[in-house]
């Protein structure tokens, strides 16, 4: 009997992030959600990253529902999440006190994993969120962000991981967002990192750039112990490799997966049909499905790729596609090698952007990247040079100590805010994270009244 391989199954989360833009609503999982618990899987990636927000901004969900539901379902397989450390599923830093209960409230309504990382692999960000993690019961899997650059070395993630396992975690994954991480680098990192820790090793990567699957094999045979896969219909491309194709390849080379493939066949025939509805209104756009060997030149993750078109597109500019691409890997090593993860990956796009369409690099810059340069974010993977610094804040100084640090607890202020609606501390926690879509949701969950505008009312009380 071979060494065995367990799959983490990405379609209810990522794997429909990267295809579908986060629009898949429960009614599309209910059908074959025992299917997945009963199937082989170790886990299924559930909750976290963009599912949230799009519960609230596009499907009229309640996000905590959702995940008590899939809870209700799934008894045998771990439900997993992935948590931006301090800025959780946001796009800024939260103070500890929010931190502290999304992560308490996490646990209590059914996630068994967390999966958590820091755009910059600042490891201060981590801290929170990895003892609430612990203090609430919660398993703690700490996500190295894999980038590439002279300062991204071996030793470097190496040294990362091992970070991570003193702060508590109790598995390392290495996370390829921009499906860049070669089989080669892939055997090497996998080998030294189970070497320097006593922690189960777990691989993420995305078939962008093509070579998802051959990443795969070589992180296994270093001896990888989980890898993430999505079921055929949403994967490849910008999502992950397939879980039927890989449960196949490693079970004919001898490993053991523990997957039913049959029933994984019958769980793919429902997806497909999923799928098909998206293709045919128009929110799986087929350009998501192609392989762009360019990211591997460039570093660029699909979904990266996919808002540049739309942005250029809206703009009338998308002849300028190639200049702003070029111009994506100037901005990121000016700003000190950032990981091109959610939110550094949307800031350094648009400050590339910017740069292109203005006439003048750094003429124009967004309030997000003065704050990372303020140190806002954290600490950059290397120092941003004070000619780079003065063109962007001039002479304003940057902070050292950790982000959060400087915040006020915040959850008072949102259970006032929000008392009129909120019914627990979940939906405290929910306008929180997004107040404008939360207090949007739940005003209309708890007033028939609440979709009145209310400026319109003051303006028409004004004129009277």
């Amino acid at each position: 009997m071979g060494r065995t391989i367990r799959f983490m199954e990405t379609i209810l989360r990522d794997g429909q992030q990267s295809q579908i833009a986060t629009r898949m609503p429960i009614d599309d999982m209910l059908p074959v959600l025992e299917d997945l618990d009963s199937c082989g899987l170790y886990a299924l990636e559930v909750w976290g990253g963009a599912t949230f927000d799009s519960c609230l901004r596009y499907l009229n969900e309640d996000p905590w529902e959702r995940l008590r539901t899939i809870r209700s379902h799934v008894k045998n397989a771990k439900l997993q999440m992935l948590l931006r450390g301090q800025n959780l599923l946001g796009y800024r830093n939260y103070a500890d006190d929010v931190v502290e209960e999304f992560v308490k409230k996490s646990v209590e309504n059914g996630i068994d994993v967390l999966r958590i990382f820091d755009a910059l692999n600042d490891t201060r960000n981590l801290k929170t969120s990895i003892r609430a993690a612990k203090e609430a019961g919660g398993e703690v899997q700490a996500a190295i962000c894999y980038t590439t650059s002279d300062v991204h070395t071996i030793r470097y993630f190496t040294s990362l991981a091992t970070e991570m396992e003193r702060a508590g975690a109790d598995s390392i994954c290495i996370k390829d967002m921009a499906g860049v991480l070669t089989p080669e680098v892939a055997y090497e990192l996998v080998g030294e990192i189970k070497a320097a820790t006593d922690l189960p090793v777990q691989v993420h990567t995305h078939g962008t750039a093509g070579i998802g699957q051959m990443t795969y094999l070589k992180a296994v045979e270093a001896g990888a112990d989980i890898i993430d896969t999505c079921l055929s219909p949403l994967a490849e491309g910008t999502s992950q490799p397939c879980t039927e194709s890989m449960a196949i390849v490693l079970d004919g080379l001898g490993y053991e997966t523990g997957l039913d493939v049959d029933k994984l066949d019958v769980i793919a025939k429902h997806f497909a049909g999923v799928r098909d509805r998206f293709l045919a209104d128009g929110g799986l756009n087929p350009k998501v499905l192609e392989v762009e060997p360019k990211a591997l030149l460039y570093k660029v993750p699909g979904g990266m790729l996919s808002n540049m078109i739309s942005n250029l597109t809206d703009l009338g500019a998308l002849d300028r596609y190639n200049e702003v691409l070029a111009e994506v890997p100037r901005v990121r090593a000016e700003l000190g090698y950032p990981p091109l993860v959610t939110p550094l990956s949307q800031m350094v796009g648009s400050q590339a952007l910017m740069n292109v369409l203005s006439g003048e690099r750094y003429k124009v810059v967004p309030k997000e990247i003065k704050d990372y340069v303020h140190g806002m974010y954290g600490r950059p993977p290397v120092t941003i040079s004070k000619e780079v610094r003065k063109l962007i804040i001039g002479d304003d100084e940057v902070i050292t100590s950790r982000p959060a640090d400087l915040l006020e607890p915040e959850l008072p202020k949102a259970r006032e805010e929000i008392g009129m609606y909120a019914k627990s501390e979940e939906d405290v926690l929910s306008y929180a994270l997004f107040p404008e879509q939360a207090r949007d949701f739940l005003g209309r969950r708890e007033d028939p009244f609440y979709d009145v505008p209310v400026q319109e009312v003051e303006v028409t009380i004004d004129v009277a």
